[in-house]
């Protein structure tokens, strides 16, 4: 690239060229926006005006990922016959594990003489049940 004809240390006399203020960036108000553009931006609080075209397309894009979304759930659910079946035994033994975990529960809240009444019969049924036996 060619040498400009003024660069030979003549440049004393020449006028240099300063870069011009833009006079938006300049003016009060264009700094107090920034400003606060700024500070929303740093807490989170970015504008929500978004053109409608855009807020379309988002909505749009959301719904299809939502819908892959469900339609690999569902391909998930597809399950066996042996799987219903494990699954139901898997249930049935759930409830009978939570009904005999509410009867040890009820058993440790009844009060001692009750449990004890009820010790008393049972041993008095197997007595009589020996001397029955006999």
């Amino acid at each position: 690239m060619a040498e400009p004809d003024y660069m030979d240390g003549d440049t004393d006399e020449l006028v240099k060229p300063k870069k011009l203020l833009n006079p938006v960036k300049s003016s009060r108000d264009h700094q107090d926006l920034q400003r606060e553009l700024l500070m929303n931006q740093k807490r989170g609080l970015a504008p929500q005006n978004k053109p409608e075209l855009q807020k379309v397309m988002e909505k749009r894009k959301r719904d299809q990922v939502l819908k892959t979304q469900k339609e690999e759930q569902e391909a998930h659910k597809k399950k066996s016959d042996l799987e219903i079946e494990l699954m139901k035994r898997r249930e049935t033994l759930e409830q009978l594990e939570l009904e005999q975990h509410k009867n040890e529960e009820e058993q440790e809240n009844t009060p001692e003489f009750v449990k004890m009444k009820s010790n008393l019969r049972r041993t008095k049924q197997e007595v009589d049940g020996q001397e029955r036996a006999t």
